[in-house]
């Protein structure tokens, strides 16, 4: 295995500890974390912040490894897969988790995940006819602003929130609207091998 497999192996167990944390309640076991109040404005929960350092570690090393692969020619069959899969359970299952905490509204994961779902078998179905199928400029730009959107939204939206700037909320909501794009791109550019 080489090193940007394991990084992108080291991002699934990331995103495995980060959904744990999120949805364990350490309190059950005796484990409670202290509530801070910022500016006598924002109530924050330190597992948040806990999840959201873990989520910013996982979503660069999402960032290294594709770096790594392409400059020493190390791009494997097994990377492209593991690295998509990654990306789903981080991403996707925070998004989820965020959603059922009331952070974002739910329909955000429900447009995410059925974007990928149907990007995902575009990918499968053209990918058997004529090779892998690469991400879309707007599928770039939706992952960077989904990132550091679920990242900021993980550390309360701070310091924006003390500044009455909603930065969380914009990247997230852009983030899905990007997605749709992307989708109708990768279904545009690909309708042809579809229907062939």
């Amino acid at each position: 295995m080489n090193l940007p497999n394991k990084i992108t192996i080291s991002r699934i167990i990331l995103s495995i500890i980060v959904l744990i944390l999120l949805i364990f309640p350490l309190e059950k076991i005796g484990i409670n974390l202290p509530t801070l109040i910022i500016s006598g404005k924002v109530q924050v929960n330190i597992k948040y912040f806990i999840c959201g350092f873990l989520f910013l570690i996982a979503s660069l090393t999402d960032l290294i490894d594709g770096k790594i692969a392409r400059k020493y020619n190390m791009v494997t069959d097994f990377g492209k897969v593991m690295d998509a899969i990654a990306d789903k359970l981080l991403v996707n299952g925070v998004l989820i988790i965020l959603a059922c905490s009331g952070f974002v509204h739910m329909i955000i994961p429900v447009i995410i995940i059925s974007r990928d779902t149907i990007v995902d078998s575009i990918k499968m179905v053209v990918g058997n006819k004529v090779g892998a199928v690469g991400a879309s400029s707007a599928g770039k730009l939706k992952t960077v602003f989904m990132m550091t959107g679920v990242t900021l939204m993980l550390f309360y939206n701070l310091p924006f929130e003390l500044m009455g700037i909603r930065l969380a909320d914009f990247l997230i909501m852009t983030a899905t609207v990007l997605s749709v794009v992307s989708g109708v791109e990768y279904y545009i550019k690909n309708k042809k091998f579809l229907f062939d």
